[in-house]
């Protein structure tokens, strides 16, 4: 996990701050100096790491914080149902969407240059309206207008999120071959410190225009030299 000071340090505003993503990437956007504001419930509000600034609000309504997003130089947006499966598509519509909808307001409002998307690899045969919806919500963030990075991971392995495991072996011969290697690639698992290196990667390195982080993209922070963390990986990227 990065532990060293950024190099310029920013004002990052995240939704979805106390979830399985969120607090660890708080920590490590606060431990690189950058200073943190989060969204939260009532009642949450203890569950955010020390040092993160607190404001009130509903992730569903943009009205509810839009104004208190300033003066965020980056929006980070991790709102999503937990544990997505095909029979929550009613949840994706009414949390994922409106949720994105909410963020997208407040972004605008509040003068955000940089917006930062929690999404999903695409396309893929299954779960096919959870990824309809993560699309839709990056085509309105594109439609706002807003320069964005679009981070598609498509399982996270980490605490309580252990049970892919077993299927490792399964995506190791998949990627060997041809005829399956770029679909296992894309929809291959990644770990959380991988994810949480890739969007302090994202927050650090403002995209212009609208950028997309894939698995294999995530997945190079596996082995990328922490101290490099800063450097423009920009020429790897994939820009739309």
């Amino acid at each position: 996990m990065i532990t060293h000071a950024a190099v310029n340090r920013q004002r990052i505003f995240v939704t979805g701050g106390t979830g399985y993503l969120g607090v660890p990437l708080i920590e490590a956007l606060l431990r690189r100096g950058h200073e943190v504001r989060a969204l939260a419930r009532r009642g949450s509000e203890g569950r955010l790491p020390s040092g993160c600034g607190v404001v009130f609000g509903n992730a569903l309504d943009g009205a509810t914080f839009a104004d208190q997003v300033a003066p965020a130089d980056t929006l980070v947006h991790l709102v999503g149902v937990s544990h997505p499966a095909p029979w929550k598509e009613r949840q994706f519509r009414e949390v994922d969407l409106a949720s994105a909808r909410a963020s997208v307001q407040a972004a605008r409002t509040g003068g955000v240059r940089h917006m930062v998307y929690l999404s999903v690899a695409q396309p893929a045969p299954v779960m096919k309206s959870y990824v309809a919806i993560r699309a839709e919500c990056e085509r309105q963030i594109a439609d706002a207008g807003l320069s964005a990075t679009c981070v598609r991971p498509w399982y996270v392995l980490g605490p309580g999120h252990l049970w892919p495991y077993a299927l490792v072996p399964v995506y190791a011969l998949l990627e060997r071959l041809p005829e399956t290697s770029d679909t296992a690639r894309r929809l291959g698992l990644v770990r959380r410190p991988e994810m949480i290196d890739a969007l302090v990667w994202a927050v650090e390195n403002p995209a212009e225009g609208v950028r997309v982080m894939d698995v294999p993209r995530i997945r190079s922070f596996r082995t990328r030299p922490r101290d490099g963390i800063n450097r423009s990986l920009t020429a790897n990227g994939k820009r739309r």
